[in-house]
C-alpha cells in the first residue's frame, strides 16, 4: 500500500465541535476529523471549505485521506457523521493493499463502509501511478473501464457495461467487453456475456469467463478452448478442465475432436508430495474412425508414468514407464517428428541404495522395439524385478591391490514374432575383479584381472536366424585381463599468438590390451541386454587425444574481485582411436553375412560393423571445435579402412549471436552389409539426412521472432519434416503462427496449420501447445 499525497500540509486536530452554524474558509488548509472508523481519522484539504453541522462542502483541489485511501476531485460534499461523500470533477481514487486506482467523472462513496459507486470509470489494480509514469507493483496488473462501477464491499467490485484487460490503458491491445463483470481485488474476475476484442475488433463470444485479478497460483476451472486445422485430421476443436486438487497436486482432463478422424483424449496428473518426491501421469489416446479408402484404424494409446522419491534408510526410488499400443499410432498422431519416428518404448523402475562404495538395487525393465508399422511386429524384452549388487574399487588393506565386483540375479524374457522364451528365464551373473595401478614419473600402468560366470535356465539352438528356445540350462564362464598404459601428457606453449590469445597444445596417448577367453556357448546365449553379448577376444586399442587451449595473456585475475576473469579455454579437441584384433573370429562368435554385435565392438562404437572376420576396427574420430562462446561444432566419423568407406558420420554446428541463432546437422550411415535370409524387403543401403535450423528472437521476446527447421533425406530425395514458426509479442499479448509438415510415407503425409493467441494472465487461444512449439 502506498499513500498518495500531492503536497505537504499542516494537520489541525479538532478535538471539539465547531459551534458556528456555517463556516467558510479560503486558502489551502488541512483538517483532521474523526469519522472514518474508530481511531482512524479523516484528513480533508481544499482551497475552499464550508461547514454546515457535520457536512463539509469542499471546492478546488480537494483531497481527502481516510484509512489507506486518497480521494481527489474538484468538488466534494462530505458528511463527517455518516462518512458519505459525493464527489465530481476530475475524480481520482487511490490506495488499498493492492494499489487501486480509479479515475471517474463523479462518485458516491462511504468512507466508513468502504462502498460506493463511480461513473465513467477507468481503473487499475497492481499499478502505482506517479505523474505520467506507472510503476507495476505486481506481475499481474488488472485494468478495467465501465459506465458505472460499484464497490459493494472492501474487496469486491461490479463493473456495468465495461471492459477488462491486462494491457495498458487507454489504448489496450485486447479487451473483454461485457455487460457485467464481478471481481475481487486479489481474487478472481467473473465476466458474463462478453466478447474478446483485439484492436477493438470482436473475435469471440463467451457466455462466461473467469480470470485472476492477481497471481493466485493454481485455480480449478475450464481452460481456453483450442481449435485448428490439419490436412489429415480436419478441423480440430478441443476443451480441457483443470483441477487444482491441493497445493501439491493437480490434474487436467481434455478432449479434442478431429472432424476427419474422431476423438482424442488428453489427461495429465501431477503431484509433488514432498521436496524430494514427485509423480507425473500422462495419457494420450485417439478413437480413430479410420484413414484412407479402406478406413485403416490408426488409433491407440500412449501412456507415461514417471516419479521419484526418497524412502527410509536412504533408498532412492525411481519409475519411468511408457506404454504404446502400436507404432502405427505414434507415427500417425505424435506431434513432434523426433518422437514420431522413434520406434523404441522403454520402461524402468528401481530402488537403489549405495554406501561406502557399495551399491544395491532392485529393478524391473521393459524394452519394446517396433520393427515396422504392422501391429505385433515388435521385439519385447522384459526384466522382472531382480537384484543387482556390486562395489567400486576398494584397496586391499596393507597392499597396493584394489578389488571390485558386480553381480545380478534376475528373471528375464524375450518375445518377437518368430521367437518366444519362457515367461521367466532365470539369469545369475557374477564378475569379481582385481587391479594393481602403478604410477611412475607421470606414467600410469593399470593391469586388471577378472572372472565372469553367468548362469541361464534356458538357452537357444545354434545356427542361422534367431534360433529356437530350448529348455536346457547354460553356464557361461570367462576369464578376462586388461592392461592399460597411459604415458605422460605432452604439452607445448607457443610463442606466437592466435586471435590475440596464447596457444597451448597437449597430446594424450593411450594403449589398452584386452583379452577374454573361455566364453562357452556364445551361439546358444539368448540376447536380453549387454550382459549377453560377451565373447572371446584378443585385442589392442590405441588412440590419442589432442587438445588446443587459448588464453588471453592480458587477463588479470584479482582474487578479491567478485568478477570472474577469463582463464584458459579449450579451443579444439580431437580424438582418434583404432583397435587391432589378434583373433579375427572372436573365438568363433562371428557369423559371416550377419550383423554381429559383441561387447568388444559395442563399447568401441555404437555403429555395427562386424559382418565377417577382420583384424582392424574402423578408425574412430571425434572432433570438437569451440571457436568462441557463440560457435560450437562437432564431428564424429567412423572410417572403415578394410572396406575403404565411411561407415557413419555425424556433424553438428551451432551459432548464436544476440537474438540470432543458426544450426545444422548432417547424419550419414552406411548399411554394414548384413544378409537377410527371410526378409523380402531389403534394408536401405545408406541413410543420408540433413537438418537446418534458423531463428531470431525467443518465446518471451518483445516484438518479432521467427524460427524454421527443415529435415531433408538425400537418399530418398524428399523433405521428411519441415516447420516454420513466427510470433509477435506486445506488452500484454502475443500471436504465434506455425506451419508444420510430416512426410512419413504412406502412414502420414500431413500439413498442419497451428496458431496461438496468448493473453497475459488469461490463457492461450489456438492449438499450438507450449511443449510442441519450436521455441
Amino acid at each position: 500500500m502506498r499513500l498518495r499525497k500531492s503536497r505537504n500540509s499542516t494537520l489541525l486536530l479538532l478535538c471539539h465541535s465547531i459551534l458556528a452554524a456555517g463556516l467558510l474558509t479560503s486558502g489551502m488548509r488541512a483538517q483532521t476529523l474523526a469519522g472514518a472508523g474508530e481511531g482512524e481519522p479523516v484528513t480533508i484539504q481544499a482551497k475552499e471549505q464550508e461547514k454546515q453541522g457535520t457536512v463539509y462542502t469542499l471546492r478546488g483541489e480537494v483531497e481527502i485521506e481516510f484509512k489507506d485511501f486518497v480521494l481527489r476531485a474538484d468538488e466534494v460534499v462530505y458528511d463527517a457523521a455518516t462518512g458519505e461523500m459525493k464527489a465530481q470533477g476530475h475524480l481520482v481514487f487511490d490506495g488499498g493493499a493492492h494499489d487501486e486506482h480509479i479515475e471517474a467523472s463523479h462518485a458516491e462513496y462511504n468512507a466508513k463502509t468502504q462502498t460506493g459507486k463511480f461513473w465513467d470509470v477507468v481503473g487499475t489494480t497492481g499499478a502505482f501511478f506517479r505523474g505520467r509514469n506507472v510503476l507495476l507493483t505486481t506481475t499481474d496488473p488488472f485494468a478495467f473501464t465501465g459506465k458505472m462501477v460499484e464497490r459493494v464491499s472492501k474487496d469486491k467490485f461490479i463493473v456495468h457495461e465495461g471492459t477488462v484487460t491486462s494491457c495498458r490503458l487507454p489504448n489496450p491491445k485486447w479487451t473483454f467487453n461485457a455487460q457485467r463483470v464481478e471481481f475481487e481485488i486479489g481474487g478472481t474476475a467473473r465476466i458474463y456475456n462478453s466478447t474478446l476484442r483485439v484492436k477493438k475488433v470482436p473475435l469471440f463470444y463467451f457466455p462466461f469467463v473467469a480470470r485472476p485479478v492477481a497471481n493466485l497460483g493454481r485455480t480449478s476451472g475450464f481452460l481456453v478452448p483450442t481449435f485448428g486445422a490439419s490436412s489429415r485430421k480436419g478441423t480440430i476443436l478441443g476443451e480441457s478442465f483443470y483441477w487444482a486438487i491441493n497445493r501439491s497436486m493437480d490434474a487436467t482432463f481434455g478432449a479434442e475432436y478431429y472432424s476427419s478422424r474422431g476423438w482424442a483424449l488428453h489427461n495429465e496428473f501431477r503431484a509433488k508430495p514432498t521436496e524430494t518426491s514427485y509423480i507425473n501421469f500422462n495419457y494420450f489416446g485417439v478413437l480413430d474412425r479410420g484413414f484412407g479408402p479402406t478406413k485403416i484404424d490408426q488409433g491407440g494409446q500412449d501412456i507415461k508414468l514417471s516419479g521419484e522419491a526418497m524412502i527410509p534408510f536412504g533408498v532412492r526410488g525411481v519409475i519411468s514407464a511408457n506404454y504404446l499400443s502400436s507404432f502405427l499410432f505414434r507415427l500417425a498422431f505424435t506431434e513432434q517428428y523426433s518422437q514420431a519416428v522413434n520406434s523404441e518404448v522403454k520402461s524402468l523402475a528401481f530402488l537403489a541404495k549405495d554406501f561406502n562404495g557399495y551399491y544395491f538395487s532392485s529393478a524391473a525393465q521393459r524394452y519394446q522395439n517396433f520393427q515396422s508399422a504392422t501391429r505385433g511386429d515388435s521385439i519385447t524384452l522384459v526384466h522382472l524385478p531382480g537384484f543387482e549388487f556390486g562395489a567400486v574399487d576398494h584397496r586391499v588393506p596393507g597392499t597396493p591391490f584394489y578389488w571390485s565386483f558386480n553381480g545380478a540375479l534376475e528373471g528375464v524374457s524375450r518375445r518377437e514374432p518368430t521367437f518366444k522364451t519362457e515367461d521367466v528365464v532365470g539369469r545369475f551373473d557374477i564378475n569379481p575383479r582385481a587391479a594393481l595401478p602403478i604410477f611412475f614419473r607421470g606414467w600410469t600402468i593399470r593391469p586388471e584381472f577378472g572372472l565372469r560366470n553367468t548362469y541361464y535356465t534356458q538357452r537357444k539352438s545354434a545356427g542361422p536366424g534367431v534360433g529356437t528356445p530350448l529348455d536346457q540350462d547354460l553356464n557361461r564362464r570367462a576369464i578376462e585381463a586388461t592392461v592399460e598404459l597411459r604415458p605422460p601428457t605432452l604439452g607445448r606453449v607457443f610463442d606466437r599468438t592466435l586471435f590475440g590469445r596464447k596457444v597451448k597444445h597437449t597430446i594424450e596417448p593411450r594403449l589398452i590390451y584386452h583379452i577374454v577367453s573361455g566364453v562357452t556357448g556364445f551361439q546358444n546365449t539368448i540376447r536380453f541386454d549387454s550382459r549377453d553379448i560377451l565373447s572371446d577376444t584378443n585385442e589392442m586399442e590405441y588412440g590419442v587425444i589432442q587438445r588446443w587451449y587459448l588464453k588471453n595473456p592480458d587477463a588479470k585475475c584479482d582474487e578479491t574481485s567478485k568478477q570472474a576473469c577469463e582463464g584458459p579455454r579449450e579451443f579444439i579437441s580431437w580424438e582418434v582411436s583404432n583397435r587391432y584384433y589378434f583373433d579375427p573370429t572372436f573365438g568363433g562368435a562371428v557369423v559371416n553375412g550377419k550383423r554381429n554385435v559383441l561387447t568388444s565392438t559395442a563399447d568401441f562404437t555404437g555403429i555395427a560393423f562386424l559382418t565377417e572376420p577382420r583384424r582392424f576396427s574402423p578408425v574412430m574420430s571425434k572432433l570438437r571445435v569451440r571457436a568462441t562462446n557463440h560457435i560450437d561444432g562437432q564431428w564424429q566419423l567412423d572410417y572403415d579402412t578394410q572396406k575403404g568407406r565411411i561407415n557413419a558420420s555425424s556433424v553438428f554446428v551451432s551459432y548464436r549471436l544476440g537474438d540470432f541463432f543458426a544450426g545444422g546437422s548432417h547424419t550419414f550411415f552406411h548399411n554394414p552389409g548384413e544378409i537377410f535370409v527371410n526378409n523380402p524387403i531389403p534394408a536401405p543401403n545408406q541413410f543420408n539426412q540433413f537438418r537446418v535450423q534458423l531463428g531470431y528472437g525467443g518465446p518471451s521476446r518483445r516484438g518479432l521472432s521467427g524460427q524454421t527447421i527443415i529435415g531433408f533425406d538425400e537418399s530418398t530425395g524428399f523433405l521428411q519434416y519441415g516447420s516454420f514458426q513466427t510470433s509477435y509479442n506486445w506488452d500484454c499479448c502475443g500471436v504465434t503462427m506455425e506451419y508444420r509438415r510430416f512426410a512419413l510415407g504412406s502412414v502420414r503425409n500431413e500439413n498442419q496449420f497451428r496458431f496461438a493467441f496468448s493473453l497475459a494472465n488469461v490463457g492461450v487461444f489456438g492449438n499450438l501447445k507450449k511443449k510442441d512449439a519450436l521455441f
